[in-house]
């Protein structure tokens, strides 16, 4: 059986033996939830704590944040850890924002949208962080830098990918 080299590179040449994708039906849509930026989680639970303070007196505010939770003892003698409730939004900001930069790796329609989504974040919390008495605290300070972190990262992050794409040709 002879194989027929020219009829084989006239098929390849019309794409005959490309690997096509399966098809699929459902054509990758809009998700929300990636678009989503996971810094709101920890930026809506002070604002709830802020709101729930504000009928107490001028540091209700910063009351209710440095308020201690729990004490766990230390192995050296007589140390003992205190963790507030700021404490506690800061670790949960924390690990909303290694998984807002896990997903500023990708270069896609939804990220352009998360980018955009935590830059108005970031400028709401500025707002609040230099009008707002009850924002005026280092762990809201933490929190609006996260922000701004995740905005930096994630238009760094692009720029840089969508520089690799374009072709300069020398």
């Amino acid at each position: 059986m002879a194989i027929d080299r020219d009829l084989i590179a006239q098929e390849a040449a019309i794409g005959m033996y490309d690997r096509q994708p399966p098809a699929d039906d459902h054509r990758r849509g809009f998700s929300l939830i990636t678009a989503f930026p996971l810094l709101v989680i920890p930026f809506l639970v002070y604002n709830i704590l802020a709101l729930f303070s504000l009928g107490g007196s001028d540091g209700a505010a910063y009351n209710a944040v440095m308020q201690v939770l729990f004490n766990l003892p230390m192995p050296s003698a007589g140390t003992h850890w205190s963790v507030n409730v700021g404490d506690v939004i800061l670790f949960g900001a924390l690990i909303c924002l290694f998984f807002e930069l896990l997903k500023s790796t990708k270069s896609d329609k939804v990220a352009i949208v998360n980018h955009s989504l935590s830059m108005v974040l970031f400028i709401v919390c500025l707002v609040e962080f230099l009008l707002f008495k009850p924002f005026a605290t280092s762990a809201f300070f933490l929190l609006t830098f996260m922000t701004l972190m995740d905005v930096l990262a994630g238009f760094i992050v692009t720029a840089v990918s969508a520089r690799k794409d374009i072709d300069f040709g020398h």
